[in-house]
């Protein structure tokens, strides 16, 4: 079962990076590709949930903390992000954050797939290792730019806010929400980038690294 889930969601991403080239090499441009993807994309990235579950029970051995981050900040950025707010589908920075999720997940379920199957080829291994030193950062300042452009649509609109006053007696300001989650983003990447990196230093290079639990 876990290998067929692991194929499965290797082949979305593989589906979405097809769709991707093609649509590019027909259109010539990166406009309107987002939502010529978006239905496939909402599909794997929300199926995406299963690694929490697989991390439970321990099928990938990773971090809880850290597949927990970067599921949810992803899930976030497809419904909440460039799904509500139409006109920054064609950002080219929700381009970057695409091609950047779409080469990772493509690199990170091929590891696991082989992994699981015992027949992992190094390029692989090589990949999931040492793509992530350039992928992340540009991934994360992907979607950083991403919400900084959704900004001022989610101030002239007020969506997803409530004011005061209202029968709940709460008020909530999505744009200070937004605010909030990018400024997260300064202690949390680091710690996704630096466990990788460490990741990187055991499996490549051997190194006994000893890491607290999370």
């Amino acid at each position: 079962m876990a290998h067929l889930l692991q194929h499965c969601h290797d082949t979305g991403w593989l589906v979405l990076a097809i769709a991707m080239i093609q649509f590019y090499m027909q259109k010539g441009s990166h406009k309107g590709l987002y939502k010529s993807i978006q239905k496939t994309l909402k599909y794997f990235q929300t199926f995406a949930l299963l690694e929490l579950v697989h991390c439970l029970i321990g099928i990938v051995h990773t971090s809880m903390l850290v597949t927990g981050v970067q599921v949810s900040s992803r899930i976030f950025m497809v419904w909440f992000i460039t799904q509500s707010i139409k006109q920054i589908q064609n950002e080219e920075s929700v381009i970057l954050f695409l091609v950047v999720w779409t080469v990772t997940e493509i690199t990170r379920y091929s590891f696991y797939t082989f992994n699981l199957l015992n027949h992992l080829p190094y390029f692989i291994k090589w990949a999931r290792y040492n793509l992530f030193i350039i992928l992340y950062p540009v991934g994360a300042a992907g979607e950083l730019l991403t919400i900084y452009a959704a900004l001022p649509y989610v101030q002239k609109t007020g969506m997803y806010s409530l004011r005061l006053p209202n029968k709940y007696n709460v008020s909530f300001d999505y744009y200070y929400f937004l605010l909030i989650v990018m400024a997260f983003y300064i202690p949390l990447f680091p710690q996704l980038y630096f466990h990788m990196l460490r990741q990187r230093r055991k499996v490549l290079l051997g190194e006994v690294i000893v890491e607290k639990d999370d």
